[in-house]
């Protein structure tokens, strides 16, 4: 175990040469696998609360599109996993730091605009402004992905969670990583869309009175720099 936790590439390297096995994990391993990872799911954490602010900050359709985002940054994550890079990270103090600080800052900065422009969607519902879908679109799916991709602690979760599962009889410790990794990916976005539409719900509901978004709009915003703040206080 010592091994695929340190090495996972190179572990499948001793599976027997001309094994018939197919290289995936058992089926027993699977279900303990998704009923776990369901588990750490659905725990309040970074994802799930950068979701809710971003549903009640900027509306249901962004924050879907950044729960797509967010689960291509884990993808991102899981493969340097897989190819030994999340191992670095898992050893590294300064690089673990400065990972947890950069994304931290962004979120914080996100929640910082949000309350900067809390009338945005007033005015839009209003008539005042007109929305711009591509760049809206492209942009959801660039905050989510950034703040995927820079969480360090997933990484870390991946580095000590993945190997678990893996069945070393069957060799490509690699291959088998960036198989859980997706299903894991999977999971999370249709998690985290599931309170993305709750919580714009809860949104729109506040919406027919649309001065009341000046007041949602904050309130996400705060929701964001909170998060922020702990993620970059946290060891």
């Amino acid at each position: 175990m010592r091994l695929l936790l340190t090495d996972p590439i190179h572990a499948g390297l001793d599976a027997r040469a001309g094994s018939t096995l197919i290289c995936v994990p058992s089926l027993n391993q699977w279900a303990v696998f998704l009923v776990a990872s369901l588990l750490f799911i659905q725990v309040p954490g970074p994802s799930l609360l950068f979701t809710i602010g971003r549903a009640l900050t900027v509306g249901r359709r962004e924050a879907l599109l950044s729960v797509v985002g967010n689960g291509i940054g884990l993808m991102a994550q899981i493969v340097c996993v897989a190819v030994g890079l999340g191992s670095v990270v898992a050893a590294s103090a300064q690089l673990y730091t400065a990972i947890k600080l950069v994304g931290a800052a962004y979120v914080v900065w996100l929640g910082i605009q949000a309350i900067r422009h809390r009338a945005d969607a007033r005015a839009a519902l209003e008539g005042a402004t007109t929305a711009r879908p591509t760049e809206a679109r492209g942009a959801s799916l660039r905050t989510g992905f950034i703040v995927g991709a820079t969480n360090p602690k997933t990484i870390v979760f991946f580095v000590a969670f993945l190997p678990q599962f893996i069945n070393a009889s069957a060799g490509r410790a690699g291959l088998q990583i960036g198989l859980l990794g997706l299903a894991f990916a999977v999971l999370a976005i249709a998690s985290d869309s599931v309170w993305a539409v709750l919580a714009g719900r809860a949104r729109d509901w506040f919406a027919r009175k649309p001065q009341r978004l000046d007041t949602v709009g904050a309130t996400g915003g705060a929701m964001m720099i909170a998060l922020g703040a702990s993620l970059a206080a946290s060891k």
